[in-house]
């Protein structure tokens, strides 16, 4: 059964930074594109960042520049490394693969961003 469990959130002040992790259980990440979701309160859950299975990005407009998606395919580990965060940043912050719908949503990350 694949699993998804994001970490790494928590709270932090405008332009500071954080890096989020998920670890996706099963044999799957390897033979998939990746992508970092989030939702705010009241919002739909939004594409943030992609990476395909060889590593090519591509981030929503603007997160660009300031968050940077990777993967370690050896360790079955998707990394976000969140820079430079703005209050509307804030949000639960969730892994899956790209697209989603195949495999169930993990219970996200947290993130934060007040003064």
């Amino acid at each position: 059964q694949v699993q998804f469990v994001e970490s790494g959130g928590g709270l932090v002040q405008p332009g500071g930074s954080l890096r989020l992790s998920c670890a996706v259980s099963g044999s799957i990440f390897s033979e998939y594109h990746m992508a970092w979701y989030r939702q705010a309160p009241g919002d739909q859950r939004d594409l943030v960042a992609t990476i395909t299975i060889r590593g090519t990005t591509i981030y929503q407009g603007s997160v660009k520049g300031r968050f940077t998606i990777d993967r370690d395919n050896t360790k079955n580990t998707l990394h976000l490394q969140l820079d430079s965060l703005e209050p509307e940043d804030t949000a639960i912050y969730y892994c899956n693969t790209n697209p989603s719908g195949t495999f169930p949503w993990g219970r996200g990350t947290q993130v934060t961003v007040s003064s």
